[in-house]
């Protein structure tokens, strides 16, 4: 009778525990997706482990992928898929906005985050009736903070279906939605838009993604309005970065695979790039230097911590409520955020070189 008391309690404590991990644990951010919601994008659940088996194939060698145009051709596809891969885990584990923001004394991450994200808004002087163009948007968690500080109107562009389905759901549930926040499919590299039709833009951690930053840095040239301002976090590396140091490079090569992105550049690279395309370069920094407080501690993730999530992932795996495929990509990311917070302390990484860009008026218009 004991034996069978006690198998009953625990099977009750165990079916509570993953109901507690599994169901009740919601998102970082206004629960905008519990564990038990977890897909794989626009992938159907059958292709979820052949489309993370081929990214990482591709990605393997990040340097290699944009050395050829052929390889550069296929990097928007690759990213496509690497969205699809990742867009609900980091909605889970992290929230509405994609990015990284420095620490604040006091303040809790989500604090940080808004902060980080109207400093864009601030830069651009956004105000009410300025139309404004995000370069990268995501799910749309930084649009929405600046469409709500500044008043301005934004369209956000992704490439990723699925990321555009998501960021008009939860532009309806802020009552943020056309026109105050539009989302359109589509490579920033060939943006869709009239020549001259926003009063400012920007773009928080997304550029990277470009084989040449280059082509999406005179897209944005392009769709400005002359005078118009284009502000950029960059993901780079800094000059203590050592190309002959073994675990700089297997640091940075480590951030490269597990972000789908082809090839960091270097911090001294981004102003030049810019006046190639025609910008003026009014203001640049790295964010990220003191006295901003570090930006990976939300990364420093504990081993309970971890194991938590890993089991979540796979107990949903095991259960076929998730596809087959999500503990690897859960794997891949964890391994990525180790890199990135050994990037973080050794300073050889940045993900916030701010720029800070205007498009000249020409002597014509200004007459």
């Amino acid at each position: 009778m004991e034996a069978a008391t006690m198998a009953w309690t625990a099977a009750v404590v165990g079916v509570g525990l993953v109901y507690w991990f599994v169901w009740v644990m919601g998102a970082a951010e206004v629960k905008g997706k519990r564990a038990v919601d977890l897909k794989m994008g626009s992938i159907t659940r059958d292709k979820v482990q052949d489309k993370y088996t081929q990214y990482w194939s591709f990605f393997r060698r990040p340097k290699e992928t944009a050395t050829t145009a052929a390889s550069a051709e296929k990097v928007p596809a690759f990213v496509d898929t690497f969205y699809n891969l990742v867009t609900d885990i980091y909605e889970w584990g992290w929230g509405q906005s994609f990015h990284f923001s420095p620490s604040l004394p006091g303040r809790s991450h989500r604090d940080a985050t808004r902060v980080h994200e109207e400093r864009v808004a601030d830069l651009l002087g956004a105000r009410p009736g300025h139309r404004l163009l995000d370069v990268g948007c995501g799910v749309g968690g930084p649009m929405r903070a600046i469409a709500a500080h500044s008043g301005s109107n934004v369209v956000g562009i992704t490439i990723n279906e699925y990321q555009v389905n998501r960021a008009r759901a939860h532009n309806r549930k802020a009552g943020l939605d056309s026109p105050r926040c539009e989302v359109v499919c589509g490579n920033f590299l060939s943006m869709p838009f009239p020549d001259a039709s926003f009063d400012g833009a920007y773009s928080i951690e997304a550029t990277c993604h470009a084989p040449r930053l280059q082509d999406v840095y005179g897209e944005v040239h392009r769709v400005l309005k002359p005078g118009g301002l284009y502000v950029s976090y960059e993901w780079v590396t800094t000059p203590l970065y050592r190309a002959e140091d073994p675990d700089h490079v297997e640091c940075i090569h480590g951030i490269e695979r597990g972000d789908a992105l082809p090839g960091l550049r270097r911090q001294d690279e981004i102003a030049s790039i810019a006046k190639e395309v025609g910008f003026e370069v009014v203001k640049e920094q790295d964010l990220a230097l003191p006295p901003a407080l570090p930006w990976w501690t939300r990364l420093k993730m504990g081993r309970v911590a971890y194991w938590r999530n890993s089991l979540v992932v796979r107990v949903l795996t095991m259960l076929r409520i998730a596809p087959k495929g999500v503990s690897e990509v859960h794997e891949m990311l964890y391994e990525t955020a180790q890199h990135l917070t050994r990037g973080g302390e050794t300073g050889i990484f940045t993900p916030m070189h701010m720029v800070l860009l205007r498009k000249p008026v020409s002597t014509e218009e200004a007459k």
